[in-house]
């Protein structure tokens, strides 16, 4: 073996052992905090009413999907309000939220949109940069369409096909990352994802020798496959645990003690919680029937 080849094999090796210390560091990290009980208080209530009661300034994290005023038939909750009427309705709720976030704190606020009204969740933003910073926008797709290594299509995910002349298939929602004041610290890393390419690890100062990159803000997160929708996901608008999950890592898992998801539904964002170990969960839901499948799940 030449001295030019011993030495690239010992940057690999180099390389391989960083990312492995890495990657066991995370691990064991998330393993301690998932060890931790995590504490519920979900309340059969309206948001806005439950959320005034709570102290100023005592959470650190919310993760939430409002209706998206697009018609869903929902067990307890008319989603069919008049425009102006709705956008005034988000204005009570978020004021609440930026009540009770902390200076350092993350609203990550997942909104999705109809083809034949695609401005909704940008109108609804605008309204909220009276309260909020929008910090980074989160593109969620739910399935795409990529060529494997043979140069054939796989489609992979699951979306609502669309049987109309005019729109394509939607296969993506938001996720607003909002914050107090713009300046929120954020655990890049704890999403990252491998370099395709091993020489940028040596080329970019910032690596420290780490095969990690930020994943950027395309995540893809399909739904988990089901047989039974009645049984399995009772409820007409969920976001997956791991999109709930992926915001509780990127803000910090030692950044949140207290999380809070006012439009609870059948508490995918609790069960990221518990999953995550966070200390302290706090929810809320109108529908009895939403909530009591919210607590079976989580045992």
């Amino acid at each position: 073996m030449s001295s030019r080849t011993g030495a690239q094999a010992s940057c690999l090796w180099g390389h391989r052992a960083c990312r492995l210390v890495f990657v066991f560091a995370c691990t064991f990290k998330r393993a301690l905090l998932s060890c931790r009980v995590t504490n519920f208080d979900l309340r059969l209530e309206d948001c806005v009413t439950g959320m005034a009661r709570l102290a100023a300034e005592s959470i650190d994290l919310v993760v939430t999907s409002p209706p998206y005023n697009l018609g869903i038939r929902y067990g307890k909750f008319a989603d069919t309000a008049e425009r102006g009427s709705y956008l005034d309705w988000c204005e009570e709720w978020a004021a609440q939220i930026r009540r009770l976030l902390r200076p350092n704190g993350s609203l990550f606020l997942n909104l999705g949109a109809a083809p034949s009204n695609p401005m909704l969740p940008h109108e609804l933003v605008l309204r909220l940069r009276k309260f909020f910073v929008l910090q980074n926008t989160i593109h969620w797709v739910k399935s795409i369409a990529l060529p494997n290594d043979n140069g054939d299509e796989i489609s992979s995910g699951h979306f609502k096909p669309i049987n109309s002349p005019r729109y394509l298939n939607d296969c993506h929602e938001y996720v607003f990352h909002l914050t107090p004041n713009g300046k929120t610290p954020l655990d890049r890393l704890a999403l990252g994802v491998p370099y395709q390419d091993k020489s940028n690890i040596a080329r970019w100062g910032h690596t420290g020798g780490r095969d990690r990159r930020c994943r950027g803000n395309t995540w893809f997160v399909p739904y988990e496959t089901i047989q039974r929708r009645a049984r399995e996901r009772p409820h007409p608008a969920t976001f997956p645990v791991q999109l709930a999950t992926n915001c509780i890592l990127l803000h910090g898992l030692t950044r949140v003690e207290r999380m809070l998801d006012p439009f609870l539904g059948i508490g995918n964002s609790a069960v990221a919680a518990h999953r995550a170990g966070l200390t302290s969960f706090v929810g809320f839901e109108i529908d009895g029937e939403y909530l009591g499948e919210a607590k079976r799940r989580l045992g």
